[in-house]
């Protein structure tokens, strides 16, 4: 057996290793974008000053908030069925499902957000469609707006929804859904006061890991946008690539990362999300 100092000191050289490597690349960047926030143009809070003071800058973040909100709603509510289908399928049939829920993550980002403008294009598959059917009788704009992005990132999110949720309903015993019918509970009430309840941690855990990367979105709502619809990730790199404002642009970006702290420090004290998230692994 090695004395204890030893043993101490080999644990601290085991993970030295991915110390470095975390503050070379992750807390040194963070700080480095912290320290210009506060230093350009010149010293001083004015930067932050622009979050009450600057209506482009407020609309940005409504503009961001609200599109996150809706996002999350219909990817946990898109979610929640398929993750109530899948952990309700026999085993054979789970594995197609789980299946077909990955299969969408294998794919660009840039290939989905082209191909939902094809599609949702004034002379796209569904403005044709719907003029066909007689329901519209000209193009309607479904792109290039906060309509088109919503659907891109709700298609994009959909997975991240179903993982979390599947990991907790999985944990349900399925003999207290069999009891509560042989009690004579109707399909309802058993769904109601024993599934929903049960499955609330993971729907509260896909709920903030879809509404934290939908605050980072770049790529979808730049091109399903059109530039006409700016969120904070595409204000960000318009503010430091084509204006060259290093200190709006960090600024906002500290905003949003002090933001996706805040929330995970605040939904952590609500429900484990280690457990919820380490179960699905």
């Amino acid at each position: 057996m090695a004395p204890a100092g030893q043993r101490q000191t080999g644990w601290w050289l085991l993970i030295l290793p991915a110390f470095l490597l975390m503050t070379a690349f992750y807390v040194a960047p963070i700080a480095q974008v912290l320290a210009i926030s506060f230093t350009e143009p010149q010293p001083g809070l004015g930067n932050y000053e622009r979050l009450f003071t600057s209506e482009s800058v407020q609309r940005v973040i409504g503009t961001t908030l609200r599109i996150c909100t809706i996002t999350t709603a219909l990817a946990l509510l898109l979610g929640y069925v398929l993750a109530y289908r899948i952990a309700l399928a026999e085993a054979r049939a789970r594995r197609w499902w789980i299946l077909v829920v990955l299969v969408p993550l294998w794919i660009s980002v840039l290939v989905r957000a082209f191909a939902w403008v094809t599609l949702l294009r004034r002379q796209g598959l569904v403005n044709q469609a719907l003029m066909e059917s007689g329901l519209v009788a000209e193009p309607l704009q479904l792109v290039w707006n906060e309509f088109g992005i919503v659907v891109g990132m709700v298609h994009y999110m959909v997975p991240y929804a179903v993982l979390p949720m599947l990991a907790s309903m999985r944990e349900i015993d399925p003999r207290l859904l069999a009891a509560a019918r042989g009690l004579g509970a109707p399909r309802q009430t058993v769904f109601a006061r024993i599934f929903l309840p049960l499955s609330l941690p993971g729907l509260i855990a896909a709920g903030v890991l879809v509404f934290i990367f939908s605050l980072g979105f770049y790529i979808t709502p730049a091109i399903l946008g059109g530039g006409k619809t700016l969120m904070v990730a595409e204000w960000i790199g318009l503010q430091i690539l084509d204006l060259i404002r290093w200190g709006l642009g960090t600024m906002m970006a500290t905003v949003l990362v002090v933001t996706i702290l805040a929330t995970l420090a605040v939904f952590s004290r609500v429900v484990d999300l280690r457990r919820v998230f380490g179960s699905g692994a």
